[in-house]
């Protein structure tokens, strides 16, 4: 089975470190884990494409050159049926869940992500593997504390991590990487076993 994983975020020097761009800094991290080749455009996908091998697998990486919204122009390039879904791995961020903290899941909604929703709307499918990766501060107990209303979100998601967190976003990189290698590996539900 070969395998597309795509990093979300926003292409642009303005919003690299931003906690919006937190699947794409990820994925670019697993290409360099993993000595995948240098990155290349694709024009037809309106993308930044890594091609290579985990084990046997072959490994598309993909990141979009589109801004979040309109993440499902190249998720569509990739994936021509509710088959192909299947194989393919959506990272992003996911204020629901606090920094540090991460969850794969499987068919389910975008829970209000613009940009898994452009995905779905794009492949016509909730059926792909999502890696959601906490952003949000951590209120203890399991409880997260995050901004309320559209400008505090927006302000929040496309501000940087501070240096604290960002020592926990890096730290956490590396566990989904041994995350996304698993489920290239592995299959999606080992993966969610051993991760989850």
């Amino acid at each position: 089975m070969s395998y597309v994983i795509i990093g979300l975020g926003n292409p642009g020097d303005e919003y690299e470190g931003t906690r919006h761009n937190t699947g794409r800094m990820i994925v670019r991290g697993f290409a360099k884990v993993h000595d995948f080749p240098d990155w290349e455009y694709d024009k037809k996908s309106n993308a930044q494409i890594s091609e290579g091998k985990i084990k046997k697998e072959k490994v598309t990486l993909v990141l979009p050159d589109t801004f979040m919204n309109k993440s499902g122009i190249a998720a569509a390039r990739f994936v021509k049926s509710k088959k192909a879904a299947e194989s393919l791995v959506v990272v992003h961020d996911d204020l629901d869940l606090p920094i540090g903290r991460f969850k794969i899941s499987f068919n389910r909604g975008s829970g209000g992500h613009r940009g898994v929703e452009s995905i779905i709307r794009a492949i016509k499918t909730e059926g792909f593997v999502r890696v959601r990766v906490g952003i949000s501060k951590d209120a203890g107990k399991g409880k997260v504390k995050k901004p309320s209303g559209d400008d505090a979100v927006g302000d929040f998601i496309l501000g940087k991590f501070p240096p604290a967190e960002f020592k926990t976003f890096k730290s956490v990189s590396k566990k989904i990487c041994e995350a996304l290698e698993s489920i290239a590996r592995e299959g999606r539900a080992i993966a969610m076993g051993e991760f989850n």
